[in-house]
């Protein structure tokens, strides 16, 4: 698939859920309302999304949610996606999880074919990461990255940087990080729905983050890709870092992704409101060419980027939330 700007889109993220047992302060209002279970698409609706984007030349499949881990039957999903590793179709399957139930689930995961995840920690202060996720048990988490790693899952961190939050806790994140054998990546708070807090007081550019490493280490230009929007350098110790920045220096000239929700809706960009409906098309018709012509066409009006912006007195980003799009 070739969009209109002429980028090949090889990456799916698939959202399985919008649901969360966690409520990060940066993603969702603490009374989260989910979409009800019949409008989200089932267990085989989303293997024939997967099927028919691999059919179309996807090669990486990332897994989302909301947190993933707290659908049930997703394990056997993923065991479901593995024949289009085992055929070659695939180059992987990846998740991103909140880690809490992680711990639960790493073994079986490695079983199936999962070789990466992404696990969200925005602290390893118990107290802080309670403050920012409403309740969450940092310990749990620990745990969940602890099992992925001895399961052979590599496993790369995912921080939001808030900044009355942990802003100061960059250095502190990357030592932890680095001395279980896992990358992070930093990242700037996107303008992503109602938060009940203005996006103007949590944001940081990625530079402020930047200064703090570098008082730390030095940091040296790393070739490392993985698909995604981070870029990459590595420590003068051979620990890995990645700056996601889509705000202070935004990344979509090279975008290589779409997102299908769990409700079956294509997003051509994560910073725009338009895609179209899948779900309707799946349910009434069961054939596979029409949804696979569909997909094609409509690759066409992917935009050439995002309208994030964070002004003094407003956000600008799409009404839904992060945990409805999938991370």
């Amino acid at each position: 698939m070739i969009d209109g700007f002429g980028r090949k889109i090889t990456y799916l993220r698939l959202s399985v859920t919008d649901r969360c047992n966690l409520r990060c302060s940066y993603c969702m209002p603490a009374a989260m309302r989910f979409r009800p279970h019949a409008d989200l698409l089932d267990w085989d609706e989303l293997d024939r999304v997967a099927g028919a984007f691999v059919a179309l030349g996807v090669r990486k499949l990332r897994l989302t949610g909301g947190e993933p881990l707290v659908r049930k039957g997703f394990v056997d999903f993923v065991a479901r996606l593995s024949r289009h590793l085992g055929s070659g179709a695939l180059d992987e399957v990846t998740m991103t999880t909140n880690g809490t139930q992680l711990a639960d689930h790493a073994r079986a995961l490695a079983r199936y074919g999962m070789r990466r995840v992404n696990v969200s920690l925005d602290s390893i202060d118990p107290a802080t990461f309670e403050r920012i996720t409403r309740g969450g048990k940092l310990s749990r988490v620990i745990a969940g990255i602890d099992a992925a790693l001895e399961a052979g899952i590599a496993v790369k961190l995912n921080t939001v940087v808030l900044r009355d939050d942990n802003l100061g806790d960059a250095v502190a994140l990357a030592e932890w990080a680095h001395q279980r054998g896992a990358s992070i990546s930093f990242i700037e708070v996107m303008p992503l729905g109602d938060v009940e807090q203005r996006r103007i007081d949590q944001h940081v550019p990625m530079t402020a983050v930047r200064e703090q490493l570098e008082q730390r280490w030095t940091l040296l230009p790393s070739s490392k890709q993985t698909g995604g929007p981070a870029r990459y350098v590595t420590t003068d110790e051979g620990g890995t870092i990645g700056f996601i920045t889509p705000l202070s220096d935004n990344f979509c000239g090279g975008c290589n992704r779409v997102r299908v929700t769990a409700t079956g809706q294509l997003c051509f960009c994560l910073g725009q409101d338009e895609g179209i409906d899948l779900r309707a098309l799946l349910r009434d018709d069961d054939r596979t060419k029409p949804l696979e012509d569909s997909i094609a066409q409509s690759i066409q009006r992917k935009p050439h980027g995002h309208d994030f912006e964070i002004k003094e007195r407003d956000s600008v980003g799409p009404a839904r939330h992060m945990s409805v799009t999938g991370g």
